[in-house]
């Protein structure tokens, strides 16, 4: 039976009355029999397949889980602040000023008309909503969806097709992922990489050409007639030959492809007498040609290796000489397959026999004829198994150093599952490797005890994967997980991140993930963590940068407005401010592009903070720095910079006004590297990053210069250029010192929020309906 569809294997499962069940969703490869129907619809496997399939987790991710409470943190702060400017500023226009109202601008009883003290509250509110907009992130969705838009851009050169936005930054989070072993970890192709031809162990390919011709020319006569596959060769330049049959036939024919056979010459150069169809009892197949040229009979057999070597009495050696095989040598030759069997391999022999015209019966007999078993002469034994992809064990070993557990999850039997595992080096001293079924027997206290040692858990079912799944949530794992079979889709949909297979995955699991894997390369994985954990990193950059700027820009104006009554920064200047922060630091600050150094950190924690300590370190040094800078020129500038007249104090606020603009242009360098001194790093292939820099540059010395009226500013010299341009200047040397202060580990803010989900999540296994079921 194929049931490729539900456990993802491709070998057939043999069905005998030790195992009687036939699967809904499954398909017959060969034999017959009668079936009695014992569930139909939603209690067969297929149907629960389905129905967990159609199940919604309506979960937040890690990233939108922190976000709502920075965002209602800064949220409420800036709306007190607005609220106390707005009161303050009521309380000095008509209660500070009642005596002595000679003061313009100023309320005074009796003498102030009912129009102006209407302008002076539009302005008074216009100031207070203002800062609202200001304080208020609404720029964080667009900076966060800006990110991962570009993540995701540039994702499909990494082979990986993010079909939901927020799987980019969930990826940053994983600390599990649950990987399929067929065509993920392994090729998905059976392959000989070992064999014993002649008289000793050769390699498959070069360690033959020192075989007689005639000998290679036997093997390769056996190789292509005793098969059910075919190979379907490509017009010429076209690409490779297509190779049809079991994976065992197949492994076997692209063997002698690679010999140099020419399967279509070979096949014509015979004809096949009668064939002896591989069976599970006999575990051997076999085929009588008779070669066209000679009117020579062979019999050609293949098989389990201890079955042809029991039935061989001769072995052919390298100089095609044929010799008695001596118990010795047999001897050998059986270590040589234990050898083979213990590394998992698939053993297959092959052997022939010359049969002389009087043992071959009549043609109208032929079909009679059972082809004879023996004595046979033995020719070569091959190792076949589904190799580990090459660039498999270093991607692992990179996840593994990022702080990441690599679990492989499979339908194959446990002895294959051990050595791939271990050869992909998931499987470690220490480490469990168990069946499905024993996984799912297990109670929740045992299974929750054992959970984080197993790391290989062999015929599973899709129940069994989408509880190890469940599971692994509940204890706290943020969990990707990877597949390409509908038998994978509860799993895919299930976790936190879906990984379907782009080649060899099926519509519905497809369907069902958050990412597509294009090249079906497990290191495209990792590549896929690099950028999750950039996303991120990104946002954590934007997010210092913004609040830098709420912290100075709400400090000055509350500061202001209690002392002098009035706010330096006007609604338009604010504005401006805003869209510096919101639109244009949000793009500069959501392309940069990943770096290795990122795998050399632990994954980022569902608790860990958003804003971390280093970030609030970073935040406050140059919140105090603008701030006190800005506050002396708010009341000591006039003074300072020697400005008198009748403009002085409008220069003096241009002053203030630039000086706070270059401030954030400056410490927006600052932000590209939130613990690294040399924040220029990268920077030379940063090209927008730059280019917003100067569009920024140009256009505030357009609204300084030219907007005056718009912008209530005043044409500054260069003097006071460069006077504005070194205040800005100074955030970088301070920035650069603060960053050799250490910080506690323990965080200093912790924002508390809730995950909210749609649904309990309960994994099928758990559930009475969700018992497998032996039905069609």
């Amino acid at each position: 039976m194929d049931q490729s569809s539900l456990t993802g294997e491709s070998e057939p499962i043999h069905v005998s009355q030790k195992v009687p069940y036939l699967l809904s969703g499954s398909k017959v490869q060969d034999g017959y029999g009668i079936m009695v129907v014992t569930a139909v619809g939603m209690m067969t496997e297929w149907g629960q397949l389905m129905a967990a399939i159609g199940e919604e987790t309506g979960e937040e991710t890690p990233l939108q889980v922190r976000l709502n409470g920075v965002a209602t943190l800064v949220g409420k702060v800036g709306l007190s602040v607005a609220a106390f400017v707005f009161g303050i500023s009521i309380i000095f226009y008509f209660v500070g000023h009642l005596e002595g109202a000679d003061e313009s601008g100023k309320f005074k009883a009796g003498r102030t008309s009912g129009g102006d003290i209407f302008n002076t509250l539009v302005e008074i509110i216009e100031v207070a909503v203002t800062i609202v907009v200001v304080a208020v992130p609404e720029g964080l969705p667009l900076a966060v969806t800006l990110n991962l838009a570009y993540a995701m851009k540039k994702m499909i050169a990494d082979k990986c097709l993010v079909r939901r936005l927020s799987a980019c930054e969930t990826m940053g989070s994983a600390t599990t992922i649950c990987s399929d072993k067929t065509g993920t970890l392994t090729l998905n192709q059976m392959t000989v990489t070992k064999t014993w031809v002649g008289d000793r162990m050769r390699d498959p390919i070069s360690g033959l050409d020192e075989l007689d011709q005639e000998y290679r020319s036997v093997l390769i006569e056996g190789i292509a007639q005793n098969s059910t596959g075919s190979v379907f060769l490509a017009p010429e330049g076209e690409g490779q030959p297509e190779v049809t049959g079991s994976p065992t036939e197949k492994a076997a024919l692209l063997w002698g492809l690679q010999l140099g056979m020419h399967y279509t010459e070979i096949k014509s150069k015979s004809t096949i007498l009668q064939v002896e169809a591989f069976n599970s009892i006999k575990k051997k197949a076999g085929v009588a040609v008779r070669v066209k040229e000679n009117g020579k009979v062979r019999v050609h057999w293949k098989g389990a290796a201890e079955i042809i070597l029991e039935q061989s009495g001769r072995v052919q050696c390298p100089d095609n000489i044929v010799l008695q095989i001596t118990p010795d040598q047999r001897s050998h030759l059986l270590s040589v397959i234990e050898g083979m069997a213990a590394e998992s391999l698939r053993c297959v022999a092959f052997a022939y026999m010359e049969l002389n015209e009087t043992e071959v019966p009549p043609e109208d007999k032929l079909e009679e004829w059972k082809i004879p078993e023996g004595p046979l002469t033995f020719l070569a034994i091959i190792g076949i198994k589904d190799p580990c992809r090459p660039e498999v064990p270093e991607a692992v070993r990179r996840c593994q150093a990022a702080g990441i557990k690599v679990r492989m999850i499979t339908g194959d039997n446990i002895t294959t599952a051990r050595a791939i595992a271990s050869e992909c080096g998931i499987l470690k001293e220490g480490d469990l490797a168990i069946e499905g079924a024993t996984f799912r027997e297990y109670s929740d206290d045992m299974r929750a005890a054992l959970l984080p040692k197993i790391v290989v858990m062999a015929r599973s079912s899709p129940t069994d994967k989408l509880l190890m799944v469940s599971a692994l949530k509940e204890s706290g794992e943020v969990v990707a997980v990877t597949g390409d079979g509908t038998n994978d889709a509860p799993a895919l949909r299930e976790a936190h991140i879906g990984l379907a297979m782009g080649i060899q995955g099926t519509e519905v699991a497809k369907e069902n993930s958050d990412i597509i894997i294009m090249d079906d390369n497990f290191a495209s994985v990792v590549r896929a963590v690099r950028w999750g954990r950039s996303v991120f990193l990104n946002i954590q950059k934007f997010i210092q940068f913004q609040l830098t700027v709420n912290v100075a820009a709400l400090t000055i104006n509350f500061v202001a407005a209690v002392t002098a009554g009035h706010v330096p920064l006007t609604a338009v200047q604010l504005l401006w401010v805003n869209l510096i922060m919101d639109t244009l630091g949000a793009l500069a600050l959501a392309t940069e592009r990943p770096h290795d150094g990122l795998l050399n950190n632990p994954p980022i924690g569902l608790r860990d903070p958003l804003i971390n300590n280093i970030m609030w370190r970073n935040i406050l040094s140059q919140a105090m720095y603008q701030v006190t800078v800005l506050l002396v020129l708010q009341f000591r500038g006039t003074k300072i910079l020697g400005l008198d007249g009748p403009k002085a104090e409008d220069i003096n606020r241009t002053i203030i006004f630039n000086a706070f603009v270059f401030c954030q242009l400056f410490n927006e360098f600052n932000s590209r590297r939130l613990e690294e001194q040399n924040i220029f790093k990268g920077l030379s292939t940063n090209w927008l990053f730059l280019g917003i820099i100067g569009i920024t540059i140009v256009f505030q010395a357009i609204i300084v210069q030219f907007l005056n009226k718009f912008a209530s500013t005043e044409d500054l010299n260069w003097k006071y250029w460069l006077i504005s341009i070194a205040i800005g200047f100074v955030s970088w040397p301070i920035a650069f010192l603060v960053k050799f202060l250490p910080v506690p580990e323990k965080p200093i803010l912790v924002l508390k929020h809730q995950r909210r989900t749609k649904r309990k999540i309960v994994a099928a296994g758990d559930s009475e309906e969700a018992a497998p079921s032996a039905a069609l």
